[in-house]
């Protein structure tokens, strides 16, 4: 990494993350947690509604909002109040590690620039060098990573 504090944050970052991985296998209930929830402590719609001052209806279209994903984090955060529950949120990554999602893409980088660039070599040479320019690419994380 180039800095320190990148690293710093990077591995704070990935701490965070790594406290979600647990849940990975959890699929959220065909019908919303909410629908769900609300069903296995037997609330009915209007119940819910007037905890969250809205009408029956409206808490039908929210649990609907929910099963189709377009609610808004916001309104999760609301019925989790009225439930007396909490929300909790975070992304789980597809890598082993931020480290890894960045080498990964900067391995990406690296092949093309290496194979455009370089027209003669042995496969080994070949191979080297994208390794070196992975490294530093990964290590300097210049602003055109994520291009």
């Amino acid at each position: 990494m180039e800095s320190s504090e990148t690293q710093l944050l990077l591995n704070q970052t990935q701490d965070k993350i790594n406290s979600f991985s647990v849940l990975k296998s959890v699929e959220k209930p065909d019908k919303g947690w909410v629908n769900t929830i609300r069903i296995s402590i037997k609330m009915s719609l209007r119940q819910l509604g007037e905890r969250l001052h809205i009408s029956p209806q409206g808490v039908k279209d929210l649990e609907k909002r929910e099963e189709s994903g377009s609610i808004t984090i916001n309104s999760l955060k609301e019925v989790g109040r009225a439930l007396d529950m909490d929300l909790v949120y975070g992304f789980i990554s597809r890598h082993n590690s931020l480290e890894a999602m960045i080498e990964e893409r900067a391995r990406e980088i690296a092949e093309e620039v290496i194979l455009k660039t370089n027209k003669v070599g042995s496969d080994k040479e070949i191979k080297k060098a994208i390794e070196k320019k992975t490294y530093e690419i990964a290590s300097k994380m210049p602003s055109y990573l994520w291009d």
